[in-house]
């Protein structure tokens, strides 16, 4: 059986059980406590899948259930299920079990429903809102006026006469009302009706004493719009004073003087919000305030764009100040220390809140687990223009969130500004190179760098600064050093793009900071690590030294949290640009406090969800790392046992031998190219060798002839690939291909008969036995291997030539095809596992097409290569190279995890291709075949634990994540017994919130419990200790069995 047609089963299957458990769940009275899961096992091409981790719960008693499936075999106890279908070639909709589907109603198509049937009632009942309705001739409200006055804004829009509209709304006093004019309704004011707003009273009591507001002119911006009020203040003899009296009913004052404007508390919570969300900007949301008040210009608005811009950023400051608790501090507000207001990450190590006793010593395979894990990247999105001064526009919270505190810094700037920035020895990093010459014309600040948890993309307290240029060390540094002063763990993973560059000197340029940002390396263990999305822009070398796939202790970490977090915040980028700096880091600042608050609460849901992908992948890679492993031991048990020693000593020790470096010269075409290339300009240097054409050698020769050969199978490729009918576009496209290739074969040919004459009486004997043909795609090339073979002689120089070029050749062959066959494999899995619907499946079985396809040229490359080197062969006198060249078969051509007939797990060998990774320099020596056996298996080990590693860490950050939440919620409770006032009411009020934000961080925990509790249900994976999952049914009510059975 084909791997297509085994393939295509596999997924048949897994369709089929699919919906198979899909309709036993809809036949079962009962509710799921945790949805099903299916799991195909890769090990088995003849799947086995496995229902598992589904609790039934019934009125009065719980069953639990597990479902295997491998053929036929169901065990569901006491509950009728529709029986499974059978596992064979041809599957249909008919083995599925008969269930009725409910019918479909109208309710399923609700808006064709309402355009068909409903439209023309909604606009009838719009228009009639617009007259009085079914108001009779007397005020609703006292049944004697006559009424002109309708409330938008009060439920039911009853008409009211001037007297009782005025009465009605003393306690709503920003409510929008309209008055009949006998033909329309005309927008009018409270105000205008005589509606005076008593401040300093309790609701509904006069003052004997009122003060009007400063030329009786007052505005309030509240969420129904820009208002024109009439407001009394208290001037009684204990009166509080005028921007009290206004914060007290929820009104924020522009001004602390004699104010003229106030916005209401609901309206700038709206607008944050609404910024943080859909990143609205305050130009935007002010101006969609007044044209609710006004969208036709005919009235006059008050303008107080100025003094909402103003309001919303003492309302974020204070807000930040109120939600980190600064209120309950007996210090005070001035007190506050650096980064004391930022959201700190629950999950990563804070010694002394979420960390066992005695972490510190640990044993060294545990160490790992109470590591830092940061990111260090930069984003030029967030400019600034040349736009005001820190003097006008001072920080309100300088240094107490995510941004530096600007003096030190700049101070520290002006310092080092002379400070030449090292040059990159890998890759020409723009990052690097280009730090001195980002353009800043017009710009006060380039961008920001930020200081990040690379696991869960919180931003760092202090670790956010801004960018002159691009990214110098200098401000990489100090972000660098500045975020890390609030860790003391001593074990960190560093990411960053330029790690490899940047961390070489790190250690030196730290002692030219300030000690309170300096750290203690010297007793750190720190590793350094590229991102993986940016780690294919190094040079070779980097990607095992920096490489998160490969170091161990860091789990699946990606490094690019970074990235993630900057398409939030890019959009704030066109209002802040043109912002003051004080106000720019004030904004920025409240919106990494959102970012963060919202990673919090939705941390839960995130763990969960990576750690149930973490365990399901963690087993099914370290099933493949035993098969291979139980291949290497039957095949090469002493290499394998080298090999184990050597990886075991890198992991020891980075400085030793690398396992994941290749010990073999790789050979390729092109270098072997390059090397006949200087071996001709020595030849002709030492007058060794003819040439016979100007602008052609022999080895030149040869290698286009190579060329024009794999044209030729490419040719003959897409002539097959053309279907019935097809286009003129395709047809052009290939009769161009066709006419190009005849031009170059042309050319070559008779460049070819000056090296070698004979060629002429081979292809005129061809001709005459119609071996010949006139298609350019069968033109035989006759290149040495074809003419020894043909005639018994050819030029030996040229057999040498092409000799190197094939068994490169070869080699580049092999290496395609094994990537292709991975890259196959891969398609599959990702196929079977994500892929729903015909769209989505039609698409990548065109990509799996255009694969099949490339494996064809591939293997064709190989065999042509293979065949003309056992041609020249007996010529030349080349021994050895059989040992990793070998004749490819179509049984060759799988991948490491495929199985072929009758083989079985136990029984299953490797196709000879994944053994060869070159030849080494002298090709007699064979010791150098298994060298790429050894880097496959160094990775398939890296994978495997990463994922077990994975697992590991989740279940930690679960943990940390509980202990942070309580220990918060303690800290919340222990503010109350510090009240730094002795006001009675606002101690109540201190007390109060504190109680509400040790409740949330106890919701937020009991919320996490329920949503882990089944999934860590008696877990003791790898050792991990039981105690969490313990806490986890003692304090969610879910009692947890040690089988994992939750009842």
């Amino acid at each position: 059986m084909s791997d297509s047609t085994r393939n295509a089963r596999t997924a048949k299957r897994a369709v089929v059980v699919r919906q198979w458990s899909k309709k036993l769940i809809s036949t079962l009275n009962f509710r799921t406590r945790e949805s099903i899961a299916l799991h195909k096992n890769p090990r088995h091409h003849h799947s086995k899948f496995v229902v598992s981790g589904a609790t039934i719960s019934g009125p009065t008693y719980t069953k639990k259930f597990i479902l295997t499936y491998s053929t036929s075999s169901v065990d569901v106890e006491d509950i009728p299920v529709p029986e499974i279908p059978q596992c064979t070639d041809s599957l249909s909709d008919e083995l599925l079990p008969d269930i009725p589907r409910c019918p479909r109603g109208a309710g399923d198509h609700p808006l064709l429903v309402w355009h068909s049937e409903f439209q023309e009632i909604y606009l009838q009942e719009l228009l009639r809102l617009e007259g009085r309705g079914d108001c009779v001739d007397v005020c609703a409200e006292c049944n004697t006026n006559s009424p002109l006055y309708c409330c938008r804004d009060c439920f039911g829009g009853r008409m009211l006469c001037q007297e009782c509209a005025v009465l009605g709304h003393a306690l709503t006093p920003l409510h929008c009302l309209e008055c009949w004019n006998g033909t329309f309704f005309q927008k009018t004011s409270l105000k205008s009706l005589g509606l005076r707003i008593q401040l300093g009273h309790a609701p509904g009591q006069t003052c004997g004493n009122p003060k009007r507001a400063f030329n009786d002119d007052f505005t309030v911006l509240d969420s129904h719009g820009i208002h024109a009020v009439a407001i009394d203040y208290c001037d009684c003899e204990s009166a509080k004073s005028l921007v009290q009296q206004l914060l007290r009913v929820s009104w924020f004052p522009a001004t602390t003087v004699n104010p003229r404007s106030a916005t209401t508390f609901r309206l700038l919570q709206e607008f944050q919000l609404l910024s943080f969300e859909s990143k609205v900007s305050a130009y935007e949301f002010y101006h969609s305030l007044a044209r609710n008040s006004d969208n036709n210009g005919v009235l006059d608005i008050k303008g107080r764009y100025e003094s909402f811009i103003r309001s919303v950023r003492e309302w974020r400051h204070l807000k930040m100040l109120k939600w980190s608790g600064r209120g309950h501090d007996p210090a005070g507000i001035v007190n506050t220390s650096s980064g004391e207001c930022a959201v700190l990450c629950p999950a990563c190590p804070h010694p002394g809140i979420n960390l066992p006793d005695g972490w510190e010593s640990s044993p060294p395979h545990r160490k790992w687990l109470y590591a830092d894990f940061v990111a260090i990247d930069a984003n030029f999105r967030l400019k600034r223009k040349h736009v005001s001064s820190d003097a006008i526009d001072p920080s309100l919270s300088d240094g107490w969130g995510y941004f530096v505190e600007d003096s030190q810094y700049r101070t520290f700037l002006n310092e080092r500004r002379h400070d030449i920035q090292e040059k990159s020895t890998c890759s020409s990093h723009n990052a690097v190179n280009m730090a001195d010459t980002k353009s800043s014309q017009g710009l006060a600040t380039t961008g920001v760098s930020s200081i990040v948890c690379v696991r869960h993309n919180f931003k760092y307290p202090n670790g956010v600064v801004d960018l002159e240029k691009g990214e110098r060390y200098a401000n990489m540094d100090y972000a660098f050093f500045s975020a890390m002063r609030h860790s003391s763990c001593n074990v960190l993973n560093v990411s960053y793009d330029i790690a490899c560059q940047w961390h070489k000197n790190l250690w030196a340029r730290m002692l030219a900071f300030p000690p309170a940002l300096q750290l203690q390396h010297t007793i750190m263990n720190t590793h350094f690590f590229v991102p993986k999305f940016h780690l294919p822009a190094h040079i070779a070398k980097c990607h095992t030294l920096y490489s998160f796939n490969f170091l161990p202790g860091v789990g699946r970490t990606d490094g690019e949290a970074p990235e993630r977090g900057w398409s939030s915040i890019n959009p704030v980028a066109s209002s802040t640009k043109e912002m003051g700096p004080g106000s720019r880091r004030d904004t920025l600042d409240d919106y990494f406090g959102d970012w963060n608050w919202k990673k919090l609460t939705g941390l839960g849901a995130i763990l969960l969800r990576k750690l149930k992908d973490a365990i399901c992948e963690s087993a099914e890679y370290q099933a493949v790392l035993q098969e291979l492993e139980d291949a290497l031991m039957h095949d090469e048990p002493k290499a394998f046992a080298e090999w184990k020693e050597e990886v075991y000593a890198w992991e020891a020790d980075p400085s030793k031998t690398n396992p994941f470096d290749p010990k073999v010269e790789t050979l390729t075409q092109a270098a072997i190219h390059l090397q006949l290339a200087r071996d001709d300009v020595q030849a002709l240097r030492d007058g060794t060798q003819v040439i016979l054409h100007d602008n052609v050698s022999p080895s030149m020769l040869i290698a286009s002839g190579l060329d024009l050969e794999e044209q030729q199978r490419r040719l003959s490729l897409d002539k097959a690939s053309l279907g019935l009918h097809v286009s003129d576009r395709q047809e052009g496209l290939v009769f161009h291909k066709i006419s190009s290739l005849q031009r170059r074969i042309d050319l070559w040919t008779a460049i070819q008969q000056l090296y070698m004459p004979v060629v002429s009486i081979i292809r005129q004997r061809l001709s005459t036995t119609s071996l010949g043909t006139d298609q350019p795609e069968d033109y035989a090339l006759c290149l040495p291997s074809a003419v020894v073979a043909a005639s018994g002689t050819c030029d030996k120089m040229l057999m040498e030539h092409e000799w190197k070029l094939r068994h490169a050749q070869a080699h580049d062959a092999l290496h395609s095809l094994r990537q292709t066959l991975r890259y196959r494999s891969y398609i599959l899995k990702f196929k079977d596992r994500h892929l729903t619907g015909q769209g989505a499946n039609t698409r990548a079985c065109a990509t799996l097409k255009k694969i099949e396809a490339k494996i064809t040229i591939v293997t064709q490359r190989y065999q042509a290569a293979h065949a003309a080197l056992c041609s020249l062969v007996p010529y030349i006198n080349k021994t050895g190279w059989q040992a990793t060249l070998r004749s490819l078969r179509p049984d060759d051509i799988h991948s490491m995890t495929d199985m072929l007939g009758m083989e079985t797990e136990g029984t299953r060998t490797f196709s000879w291709i994944w053994k060869v990774h070159g030849a080494s320099r002298d090709e007699g020596d064979r010791d150098g075949s298994l060298d790429a056996m050894r880097i496959e298996w160094c990775k398939a080990r890296a994978r495997a634990n990463r994922w077990t590693e994975e697992v590991e860490l989740l279940m930690e950050e679960m943990r940390r994540t509980d202990q942070f939440l309580k220990w918060h919620a303690s800290w919340w409770t222990e503010r109350i017994n510090i009240l730094p006032v002795t006001d009675n009411s606002l101690a109540e009020g201190l007390i109060a919130y504190a109680h509400r934000q040790a409740s949330l961080r106890h919701s937020l925990k009991d919320r996490f419990h329920s949503m882990w509790s089944s999934t860590l249900a008696g877990t003791n994976y790898l050792g991990f200790s039981t105690s969490f999952t313990q806490s986890l049914s003692q304090e969610s009510g879910v009692y947890i069995t040690a089988d994992a059975t939750i009842t």
